[in-house]
């Protein structure tokens, strides 16, 4: 792929944004942040090692101050070992995040937010200075090259990424969808059982989880695809065969064929085998996105056929 030793040489880049953030103590914070907040703004993470919250906020709060490709600073300071900054500034309760602009504090909030809040904090500070990361950037040519069917370059890309953060979840879903979508599926099944217990039910996994599931379906469905054809044409009430018949259109790339086959059964029987057709297009929405055209025009069929 012609663009890999750029993006490999802008993702190692990136690495150097590291020196955005460092830890601090007691005796250079008037130096490390008083000081230099007149430089640039600098985040503080006020934090102990036996604070769970503030392990799930660390990791976000460092990403999101990384991608800004220094329009921000941060620090981390230690309660436990340097209480007496702490008793100064009156937290009573962490993670608590400070920022000082100019020799003062000037924004913060206490607890762990969301991912989406973090960003908005740290893009509010730097005034929108800094453009996207290299991770962003590849991210976005990865989600480029698989809505073009390049899969090989997507996974390509998506691996890069991973070389640099292992638990990107994005990445870890984009790249089992990618194998997926290149019939890899033992590969894919390899990366999805190294993801992180805590998001499991990220969206990005859910999506690739079912992208996985259906695929295998597919498989066993596929290879008897004729003979589920003419069992339909002797009995269109043959459920279990418009099922599977469904499943492997799916899985050979006919989604709205398989979309109106599934339609077509919840019409004709919804409480056939527990909603198993509901739940299968349900498993289509997760595998295709919530914005894709299919998915959006497939929930409005499918709520007008339970509503009717």
């Amino acid at each position: 792929m012609a663009d890999e030793p750029l993006i490999g040489a802008g993702l190692a880049g990136g690495a150097g944004a590291a020196a955005a953030v460092k830890d601090v103590t007691t005796a250079n914070f008037m130096a490390e942040v008083v000081d230099a907040s007149f430089d640039q703004p600098v985040i503080v993470d006020f934090w102990a090692p036996w604070c769970g919250p503030c392990k799930q906020l660390g990791p976000i709060l460092e990403k999101t101050v990384r991608a800004a490709n220094g329009a921000v600073r941060m620090v981390k300071l230690n309660i436990d070992e340097n209480p007496e900054i702490a008793q100064q500034m009156r937290i009573q309760s962490i993670p608590a995040v400070y920022a000082f602009k100019d020799g003062r504090p000037v924004d913060g909030f206490v607890g762990a937010l969301p991912e989406s809040q973090v960003k908005q904090f740290v893009q509010r500070l730097g005034g929108g200075r800094g453009g996207p990361s290299p991770i962003d950037e590849a991210l976005a040519m990865a989600k480029e090259a698989a809505q073009a069917a390049d899969h090989a370059s997507a996974a390509a890309l998506y691996s890069q990424i991973l070389q640099h953060e292992p638990e990107h979840i994005e990445a870890l879903g984009g790249l089992a969808r990618a194998l997926v979508a290149r019939g890899d599926l033992d590969k894919a099944a390899q990366v999805l059982a190294g993801v992180p217990k805590e998001s499991a039910n990220h969206a990005e996994i859910t999506a690739a989880r079912s992208a996985l599931e259906l695929a295998e379906q597919a498989q066993k469905a596929m290879a008897g695809s004729s003979k589920l054809k003419a069992r339909l044409e002797k009995d269109p009430d043959d459920h279990e065969a418009r099922f599977e018949l469904a499943t492997a259109l799916f899985g050979s790339g006919e989604r709205e064929a398989a979309v109106d086959e599934l339609l077509t059964l919840f019409r004709r029987d919804r409480k056939w085998n527990e909603e198993a057709a509901r739940k299968q297009l349900v498993k289509f929405f997760e595998a295709m996105g919530p914005t894709d055209p299919l998915t959006l025009s497939a929930r409005r069929r499918l709520s007008s056929l339970m509503f009717s």
